[in-house]
């Protein structure tokens, strides 16, 4: 379930990062358009995309710490708590296998 869900935030970030580089590529594409309107749009979007891109690096940065944090949380717990991790394991991989018998 966690590398699913890492899996998934790693795909995001490619494409969120895939994003910015197509619309910089498209910036440069454009930059030979004249006209006030396009150059006013054209200083806008890349603005915007600046902003995104700095926005983009704290969440990522958030979401290492976080996972990073949820880690050690989880680690200390088990090391307190053997028996009970023992039995919360046990509850899901039964829960699961009756989920999966029913298919």
């Amino acid at each position: 379930m966690a590398d699913t869900v890492q899996h998934s935030k790693d795909k995001l970030m490619d494409d969120l990062h895939q994003g910015i580089a197509d619309a910089e590529e498209l910036l440069k594409l454009t930059a030979n358009h004249a006209g006030e309107g396009t150059a006013q749009l054209r200083e806008r979007v890349r603005d915007r995309m600046s902003k995104a891109r700095v926005e983009l690096q704290h969440l990522q940065q958030a979401t290492v710490e976080k996972a990073k944090a949820a880690g050690h949380a989880t680690d200390v717990f088990v090391h307190e708590n053997p028996w009970k991790s023992i039995g919360v394991a046990a509850g899901v991989g039964l829960v699961v296998g009756l989920l999966i018998s029913r298919r």
